[in-house]
């Protein structure tokens, strides 16, 4: 039988990849491209949606020919949450993509808040009231820019807006739409209850599909320019954070996926929706993940990678020039300098203000225990330890609202470094998992395709074929009471620096 190839599409914030792999999950061939986000005043983020989808294209046409193949059977999509598109009949893009980490819309969100009970709008569409999300982003439009309103007949996401440059009907699934906002959770359709009290024309939104379903097929002129001989499908996909969660397999309560790059994401899929006040009150939303009857969550945690890089440019020039030397990778060389058990250096990562469960945007950074004994490489040693107590407290939060986390597979940057794997392992006291393919949010949208187009049967079977696991960190007794001891000193730093922050 003749090899089948599926295309997986992730369409991020500055930048895209588009990934070949063959049924079997061996990654085949990849494009990259970088774009730019726009911040030309407070809280602004925008972005050409055009040159972005331009740019997939070129990554398509990277992808296919690195492979050596010809002919796509399917693709579908990872793209980034809560960027917002107002499109004409046409679907003509009419003002640039408003981003998710543009906040300008916190003055309507006020608004909101002063005449509506936000409990209320979270137990409905599992997600707390903030200027992150798309129906913020759309009541932001038609309050401040009704000359763009009036001529909108969509606002779309990056989802809909690339399935219609293929060839494809402009659908957003359930994962981006009940991340919106504005969406029934229980009734599985956009609300016009919440929708009506935001001042949002429900006609003005996308139909509603689950992830993995056909919407068409790519058009001719637009495969033979990426060099495609085929028309293959197109298969909605879905927001990042599940769409990464299948490629990295999770699909059983109890696995949740760490994804670590500048910032650190850790994502949970459970079946019982959890909609209650603590969750609401640590800032974790509930929504569909792409895999029918489970829901999602994840929390966020501000920092990761760029504290790491932080202390690189701040103190770690000895050992960037010694890796220079030597032609190692700076990380892994200045990383084997650190102890390998808990730090006596206490780091709080806050550095950008602290997500979640906290999501004080006013809290600092800070560094406890300094002694005229301290080394350098105590210090990496405790930002690491920091960023892994700081995962430990979301995953008590959310156990402690009900969702379960056992195990977990990490992807990413952070996914190369033995050492703050096996400290993650270490901290949390779970096994940490990691994966052949490192381009989880591909693969994700890849198995999607391949489900769509019917050589899998649902998402679980293609998962069994596609996803395969490398290395498992376990965690190790030997400092399980120094890194217990240590972590309670660490749940009191925000405790007692919060007051001094906000002064």
């Amino acid at each position: 039988m003749a090899e089948l190839y599926f295309l997986g599409l992730d369409a991020g914030t500055t930048g895209c990849k588009a990934v070949v792999f063959d049924r079997r999950g061996r990654q085949m061939g990849r494009g990259y491209r970088e774009y730019h986000v726009v911040c030309g005043e407070p809280f602004q983020a925008e972005q050409d949606p055009e040159l972005v989808c331009s740019l997939l294209k070129e990554s398509i046409k990277e992808a296919v020919k690195e492979a050596g193949i010809s002919r796509i059977e399917a693709l579908s999509l990872s793209v980034q949450g809560d960027a917002v598109i107002p499109v004409d009949r046409q679907f003509r893009v009419l003002h640039p993509a408003v981003l998710g980490m543009d906040y300008r819309s916190r003055k309507q969100c006020r608004a909101f808040e002063e005449k509506y009970d936000e409990w209320e709008l979270y137990k409905e569409t599992g997600q707390p009231l903030h200027p992150i999300n798309m129906m913020a982003k759309i009541m932001y439009f038609m309050d401040e820019k009704p000359e763009i309103s009036e001529k909108t007949w969509k606002f779309v996401t990056y989802e809909e807006f690339i399935l219609e440059r293929l060839g494809g009907e402009p659908m957003i699934d359930g994962s981006m739409a009940s991340r919106s906002m504005g969406f029934s959770l229980e009734r599985g359709t956009w609300s016009d209850g919440i929708l009506n009290k935001m001042g949002i024309p429900g006609e003005k939104l996308s139909r509603v599909c689950n992830s993995g379903m056909p919407v068409g097929q790519m058009e001719k002129k637009t495969a033979e320019q990426m060099g495609i001989s085929n028309r293959p499908l197109l298969i909605a996909g879905g927001h990042d954070q599940p769409v990464g969660a299948v490629g990295a397999g999770i699909v059983e309560e109890g696995t949740g996926l760490d994804s670590t790059g500048t910032a650190e994401v850790l994502s949970v899929a459970y079946r019982i929706p959890a909609v209650n006040k603590s969750m609401h009150d640590s800032f974790y939303a509930c929504y569909y993940h792409v895999i029918p009857g489970m829901y999602f969550s994840f929390a966020h945690m501000q920092t990761g990678g760029i504290l790491q890089q932080w202390y690189r440019d701040q103190f770690g020039s000895p050992e960037l020039a010694e890796a220079g030397k030597r032609g190692l990778d700076y990380y892994t060389y200045a990383q084997s300098k650190c102890p390998s058990g808990p730090s006596a250096v206490l780091v709080l990562p806050h550095f950008n203000g602290s997500g979640t469960p906290l999501c004080d945007m006013e809290s600092k950074g800070a560094f406890v225990g300094l002694t005229l004994a301290t080394t350098r490489h105590e210090i990496l040693k405790g930002i690491i330890d920091g960023l892994c107590y700081e995962l430990k407290f979301n995953k008590e939060t959310m156990e402690s609202a009900g969702v379960p986390l056992s195990r977990i597979r990490a992807v990413g940057g952070g996914a190369r470094s033995p050492l703050w794997l096996q400290t993650k392992a270490d901290i949390m006291e779970m096994p940490v998992e990691t994966l052949v393919c490192k381009e989880a949010g591909c693969l994700g949208a890849a198995i999607l395709a391949a489900v769509g187009s019917g050589i899998y049967t649902d998402i679980p079977e293609a998962i069994k074929e596609m996803v395969k696991t490398d290395k498992v960190y376990e965690p190790r007794k030997l400092f399980r009471e120094r890194y217990r001891e240590q972590y309670a000193r660490y749940r009191k730093l925000y405790e007692s620096l919060g007051p001094v922050f906000h002064t």
